[in-house]
């Protein structure tokens, strides 16, 4: 069998798209902030690289899923959001963020018991030892 899954599958395609480095976080900005010009989608994206982001949107742009809005003025004014094809996956990016709230919530949760367990041990094993 092939290292890649059959390259006519759909799914196979899709996460292919999605699974690019910063892709679905480009794709989560732009659902949550609507169209972006590139400096400020860029400032939303903190760590990302100008010539990645450029690649990741002339990635999504090909593939129908942001448009690419130029309106010519001085300075020329380029803007990126979602197409309705980008507009499907708002169920998935929303269900991902909601999971990566929940689990950023669990493990602050469990980072505090660990911290309190920790401080509680080290008070008991200093007790101890005194």
């Amino acid at each position: 069998m092939s290292r890649h899954a059959d390259a006519s599958c759909p799914m196979d395609a899709l996460l292919r798209l999605l699974m690019g480095p910063w892709t679905t976080y480009v794709l989560w900005v732009l659902r949550r902030q609507g169209p972006q010009r590139f400096g400020a989608l860029k400032r939303s994206i903190p760590g990302i690289s100008s010539r990645l982001l450029t690649a990741r949107l002339r990635l999504l742009e090909g593939a129908g899923v942001v448009s690419r809005v130029h309106v010519p003025s001085i300075p020329p004014q380029v803007s990126y959001g979602l197409t309705r094809r980008g507009e499907e996956l708002a169920p998935v990016l929303d269900a991902l963020d909601a999971l990566a709230r929940q689990w950023d919530g669990e493990d602050r949760r469990d980072g505090e018991e660990r911290s309190a367990t920790s401080s509680a041990t080290g008070h008991a094993a200093r007790a101890i030892a005194a």
